[in-house]
């Protein structure tokens, strides 16, 4: 189990766009964080008293980087930087995550190519009800400025 990191070490952003609230834990398969909603959530929108339920496929790629970036410490690795190639079925149950609501967000890896191409079953939940599931695919290459320049 892999635990007591802050945000800023796990994720290659800076503040404003880090969007979760906090890494709980991970291990060699799966990660949870937290996102508790204020009104100083980044995408937080006045006029909803909330923000976007659209932005939960931001939070869920910013726990698989939680995931990356604490695996890569543990082996003693530099935290890198991955793309979110693709999602299948975010459906959320909710169309906002209303002001004051923490959010629990689950990743859980089901695929991995040595390639750096994987698929993470997520999860965000509040208050024991699951607002929504989605898999997401990502692609975290061994040099990223060397792959973008072949585009």
């Amino acid at each position: 189990m892999i635990s007591g990191y802050a945000l800023e070490q796990l994720l290659p952003h800076d503040h404003p766009m880090i969007l979760l609230s906090r890494f709980i834990v991970a291990d060699e398969n799966s990660v949870q964080t937290e996102v508790e909603i204020s009104s100083s959530s980044p995408f937080f929108q006045d006029v909803l008293q909330a923000v976007p339920a659209y932005v939960g496929l931001e939070y869920m790629a910013q726990t698989i980087a939680c995931y990356a970036g604490a695996n890569a410490l543990l082996n003693g690795n530099e935290v890198k930087i991955g793309f979110l190639l693709g999602c299948r079925k975010y459906a959320p149950a909710v169309s906002q995550f209303a002001l004051g609501t923490k959010l629990q967000l689950k990743a859980e890896k089901v695929v991995s190519e040595d390639t750096g191409l994987s698929v993470f079953l997520c999860e965000i939940s509040a208050n024991g009800f699951v607002l929504v599931q989605a898999n997401l695919n990502v692609f975290q290459p061994e040099n990223h400025l060397d792959w973008l320049k072949e585009f």
